[in-house]
């Protein structure tokens, strides 16, 4: 008996999976940023072996090297050089490292922060709600990259500052996100009937509400990835997120400004970068909507 739940258990598994990928290919764009994704994610998993030099070692004869094609341009730094004789295409390489280490630490940070409070407020409402809510909004009133540049000033400039400053900001869209649900799933009858089988609040918060509320909390969490990569580069920018010689995309156009005229490779393949990875992740999350909101769904 006991096999055959299983059986069942992995055949509805198996069609729901058949399902969610039956829509999500339904974009088009959606399975492009999907690729872009995996690519990006392979580029930076296998980064000492795709970068040609290492990011750091700079090489005095080659100083704002053009790329390979233009006049000027050596073989060996297919994407030229910067400012102090750094390989571009090595840095590009590794900065992918940085991308997706501070979207997957600010997603984490902000997903498990904003699931707790949001979880708390949505089960327990009265005051406990008021206050954590009125709290959110208070954090919510300022504008993101305002608020998170205000908390890496007090904390100190740095990476590891600046991604969990990002991470709080983030937190409330998160908690809003879950006590919305949990709020809708409360009033269901499978709640009731796990609270009239002696469950406690724990459990019914954790193993039997939380596990409803899942979809817009992964494609929340695939928006606030590509916009936490977008405000860490802000940040390395304005020079508040990673410090030099880290080859973060941010800094690297921070540390370009200055060329921006005459070496115009040294900003535009950081920006592009950015760009691409951004929009990829972005065109991702849509296709997870669509995929994962039923109302979206197309019979």
């Amino acid at each position: 008996m006991s096999d055959t739940a299983q059986l069942s258990t992995a055949a509805i598994r198996r069609r729901m999976l058949a399902e969610f990928w039956f829509y999500f290919r339904q974009n088009r764009g959606a399975v492009a940023g999907l690729i872009i994704f995996v690519l990006l994610v392979l580029t930076a998993v296998l980064a000492p072996f795709l970068a040609p030099h290492d990011p750091t070692t700079q090489y005095r004869d080659a100083f704002l090297l053009p790329p390979a094609w233009q006049d000027g341009g050596r073989a060996e730094f297919p994407l030229g050089t910067d400012a102090v004789g750094r390989d571009m295409l090595s840095r590009l390489i590794f900065g992918a490292q940085y991308s997706l280490f501070i979207g997957i630490v600010v997603v984490a940070i902000a997903l498990v922060g904003g699931v707790v409070i949001g979880l708390v407020a949505g089960f327990f409402r009265g005051w406990v709600d008021t206050v954590i809510m009125r709290v959110m909004d208070v954090i919510l009133a300022f504008p993101s990259l305002l608020l998170a540049l205000v908390l890496v000033a007090v904390l100190g400039p740095g990476l590891t500052n600046a991604m969990i400053a990002i991470a709080i900001v983030y937190q409330p869209h998160f908690a809003r996100l879950t006590r919305a649900a949990v709020m809708g799933e409360m009033q269901r009858e499978y709640v009731t009937a796990a609270r009239v089988a002696g469950a406690g609040n724990l459990r019914l918060m954790f193993r039997t509400i939380l596990p409803n509320c899942l979809g817009p909390l992964i494609v929340q969490a695939t928006l606030s990835f590509s916009s936490a990569v977008l405000d860490s580069a802000a940040l390395g920018f304005l020079g508040m997120g990673a410090q030099p010689p880290a080859p973060e995309w941010g800094t690297m156009l921070a540390e370009a400004r200055e060329f921006i005229l005459r070496a115009w490779w040294v900003v535009t393949l950081p920006g592009l970068a950015i760009l691409v990875s951004v929009l990829a992740i972005n065109m991702m999350g849509d296709g997870l909507r669509d995929a994962l909101d039923p109302k979206l769904k197309r019979s």
